[in-house]
């Protein structure tokens, strides 16, 4: 049938592979609904390049996929090694696809976690090669591991997007009109969906069937009945059908192979056999009878052991689908442990979760499911299987497993925002373990309870304790524990005045050494995380670059996710708004139905950059920050949370609400640094409380809190902190104080303080006072300044960073500032949709 309304979408990937041939290396994204006609498309573009190299991968959804199994399905054609660990098999990979001209990988939302990690990794490095990467746009939850990954893939500058759209009434009139079906029924019954107008058309039935899948069970109905069966047996195995597989499972002779290509429901290739489509295999499985379903799937599991296979996945599946509880334990508990070593952890889990379904009573099963569930943020599950192992390691009278499950469900209400549970479990670990001797377990224990107290800013005791585990971490070599507890002691040392920088440097090397990555990842957090907190922010710049880029390339999800939080607040401090929000949303993104403690700080800032610019969704976000900081009990998210409800309300001109919000913030910054403590001070001043400042302030704040309003101000300014700076002016209350308060306030576009600062003009008699923001700045249609405009015009024609610094006499820097803002307040991620946007 003919390709309609594709010349465009085809065009664009000749370009794209040209652009590849050249060196430059593609990534194509190709989304669309279920049926829209991806596959139709690459099938399409990859006709008539017999000169080239294609090589073509899949994703299989039916089961929990095996790690990485569309790389293992092109090993041999592209000459691979697979036994070679992840790293090395990702770098080997680059290398292999040299000689590719076109990769492509179809149905992209099935894939597995690793399988979206060597995406990513390619995505960065490919070059002379063009990928194609197909995949289903929806449905995916804002939070999916697929959608985060092209997000990220999104900002790529080898990365490129074709959206498929259904085909529009015309198309469908002149597909009806082929075989004398009526059109606008036709269009009706499909809404232009390419594969279900395909289906409609192919039936050749006199009248239109109900759905596509009553076309296809027709065609099947045609079918001799052994061919049926087989065809019932294909729709178990999956999307694609090894023949020998079928064979072996069905004893069908070949001619019963050959009728099911023959009807048009498989196709076949040098590969094997395939259905046309997975909506053909969905309606040929859900018409299966459910008392022939669990022998089909027997039939399948022998064949499969008959054959030699190594796919475990594929096993596990089919012997729960059978009811057999023994192979299903044996298969899934393999499965799982290969996936756990290719850092596929959604797969891990998922196989975790089926050898305890067939066996709930081991509780090493239950230990290793909590683990996988804490590898992908999945808190609540953690909780629960930490609890059903503590049970019954209870009832085997094995106490230091008891203690390490509770130490695991500590852990899971800490990300879960329930402090007290937390607490209760850490010490009750302790409890257990400290009875039976040192070992492992304990010093985990101890650790993660230095971690809590370190938190709770009772920092001498966190010290105290993270000693206590290195003392029985170092001899037993775990170099795990030795990094995370240095890190703990470097931010209690920081916190009590002391020196902390080499020790957490000692910790970031000794993880890193030790491809200990997570333990890096948080030594990376913390160190720039401490070096803002002081706003040292010219060191903490490469700090950041350097540990976003591990924890990207080592898939420390995680920290990379605290690490954006962590930025996104810098950016904002140092009065680069527009890429502060856009960091937010990525986080938000990543972490929208996990860690609840991993949404405070991006939900702080968004909220409070929102609150100065006047602009909507400032109080859901700050009643969720607030509420999970009251939750978890520390006081770091408390202060942030309730001074970010105190500034919205004093924005607004609700000053005593304001003020309860900042008492709120005093009372838990009791024994918080100076630098917490300064700001709740300088937040209970503006607010009018007669609360004194504790303790030794940081120096703007002291400052200000002093009345040497001036002074706080240059104190700001020499920091890079352009907001505080002109909200210490603000405090001033002379002329020149508040206008230079307002001009920076009208650059930041932030209204509400403009608003602010126009009336405290007012009050002081001013005149002549300035309406609003920059007349050049409201001008603009997106809100941008004339440089940024400026900025805009060059990206479009085709400026690299380094030469519109050259063309504007500006640092390269500055230039990538100016670039980061411009795509923020478009809202694009791109500079090639940015181009286009402006033109």
């Amino acid at each position: 049938m003919t390709l309609l309304e594709r010349d465009s979408a085809l065009a664009s990937l000749a370009e794209y592979a040209r652009e590849a041939r050249a060196g430059e290396g593609r990534v194509v994204l190709v989304g669309g609904e279920a049926g829209v006609g991806k596959t139709a498309l690459v099938e399409a573009f990859t006709r008539g390049r017999e000169k080239e190299r294609v090589v073509w991968a899949m994703c299989d959804g039916l089961f929990t996929p095996r790690p990485l199994g569309p790389l293992f399905d092109i090993a041999d054609e592209i000459g691979l090694d697979v036994t070679v660990g992840r790293d090395h098999l990702f770098a080997a990979t680059l290398r292999a696809l040299k000689d590719v001209d076109v990769l492509v990988i179809e149905d992209l939302h099935w894939a597995d976690e690793a399988t979206i990690d060597l995406v990513r990794y390619l995505g960065r490095r490919l070059r002379g090669t063009v990928a194609v990467l197909t995949y289903r746009d929806d449905g995916l939850a804002p939070g999916d591991p697929l959608r985060v990954a092209l997000g990220d893939l999104g900002t790529e500058r080898g990365t490129r997007r074709i959206g498929l759209a259904p085909l529009s009434e015309p198309a469908v009139r002149a597909l009806a009109e082929e075989r004398g079906v009526d059109p606008a029924e036709l269009y009706r019954l499909t809404g232009g969906n390419p594969y279900f107008v395909t289906e409609l058309v192919r039936d050749g039935t006199a009248g239109i069937p109900a759905s596509a899948a009553d076309a296809v069970l027709a065609r099947a109905a045609r079918l001799e009945p052994r061919s049926r069966a087989v065809l019932d047996t294909a729709a178990l195995i999956g999307l694609r059908v090894d023949p020998r597989l079928l064979a072996a499972a069905t004893g069908a002779p070949p001619e019963a192979l050959d009728a099911l290509v023959a009807s048009g429901l498989l196709t076949g290739d040098a590969t094997g056999l395939r259905f046309r489509h997975e909506l053909a295999r969905l309606a040929v499985e859900q018409a299966l009878p459910p008392h022939r379903v669990a022998a089909a799937h027997a039939a399948v599991l022998a064949a499969l052991q008959r054959l030699g296979s190594g796919d475990d996945a594929s096993m596990a599946h089919h012997a729960e689908a059978a009811a057999d509880s023994a192979a299903a334990l044996h298969h899934a508990v393999r499965a799982a442990k290969a996936a756990a070593g290719l850092r596929s952890h959604r797969e891990a889990a998922a196989q975790y979760h089926r050898a305890v379904r067939a066996d709930g009573n081991d509780p090493r099963l239950l230990d290793a499911l909590a683990f996988e569930l804490s590898m992908i943020d999945a808190w609540t599950g953690v909780a629960e299987a930490a609890e059903r192992a503590r049970v019954l390691w209870r009832a085997a009278g094995d106490g230091r497993r008891e203690g390490n499950a509770l130490r695991m469900r500590s852990a899971a209400w800490v990300s879960l925002c329930r402090g007290e549970e937390a607490l209760a479990d850490a010490e009750a670990a302790i409890a257990v373990l400290e009875p039976l001797g040192p070992g492992k377990e304990l010093a985990r224990a101890y650790a993660h309870l230095a971690k809590q107290r370190m938190l709770a800013d009772r920092h001498s005791e966190a010290a105290d304790l993270a000693r206590r585990a290195q003392a029985i971490a170092a001899p037993l070599g775990r170099h795990d524990l030795l990094s995370d507890t240095l890190n703990t002691e470097s931010v209690a040392r920081l916190m009590q005045g002391e020196e902390w920088l080499p020790l957490m440097r000692r910790a970031l090397d000794v993880a890193i050494a030790h491809g200990h990555d997570e333990k890096a990842g948080r030594a990376y957090t913390n160190l720039y995380g401490l070096l803002c907190r002081a706003r040292r922010f010219g060191e903490a710049e490469p700090v950041y670059h350097e540990a976003i880029a591990y924890c990207d390339e080592h898939d420390v999800d995680t920290y990379g996710t605290c690490l954006r939080g962590e930025r996104a607040a810098s950016l904002a401090r140092m009065g680069r708004w527009d890429e502060a929000l856009v960091l937010c949303r990525q986080v938000l993104t990543r972490v929208e139905e996990a860690s609840p403690i991993n949404r405070i700080y991006p939900l702080y800032v968004n909220a409070t950059i929102r609150a100065r610019r006047d602009e909507d969704g400032v109080w859901e976000a700050l009643d969720e920050a607030a509420a999970s900081a009251d939750g978890c009990g520390e006081p770091q998210w408390i202060v942030k949370a309730r001074l970010g409800r105190a500034e919205a309300f004093w924005l607004a001109g609700k000053v005593s609400d304001a003020r309860a919000e900042a008492e709120l913030a005093d009372d838990a910054s009791a024994r918080a640094d100076g630098w917490l403590r300064g700001w709740v001070a300088t937040w209970l001043g503006r607010t009018g409380s007669d609360r004194p400042a504790r303790g030794v302030l940081a120096e703007p704040f002291a400052l200000e809190v002093a009345g040497d309003f001036a002074g706080a101000a240059r104190a700001w300014e020499a920091l890079g902190c352009p907001y505080d700076a002109a909200l210490a002016r603000l405090g001033a209350g002379d002329e020149d104080s508040l206008r230079h308060a307002l001009a920076v306030f009208g650059d930041l576009g932030a209204a509400a303080a403009v608003r602010v600062a126009r009336q405290r003009l007012r009050d002081a008699g001013a005149r002549s006072i300035p309406a609003g923001p920059r007349t050049a700045t409201r001008a603009n249609q997106h809100g941008l300044t004339r440089r940024e405009q400026q900025v805009l015009d060059l990206v479009a024609e085709g400026l690299t960073n380094a030469e519109i610094a050259g063309r504007l006499v500006l640092s390269v820097k500055t230039v990538d500032h100016h670039v980061s803002a411009v795509l923020g307040k478009l809202g694009v991620a791109t500079r090639a949709e940015a181009a286009r946007k402006a033109g």
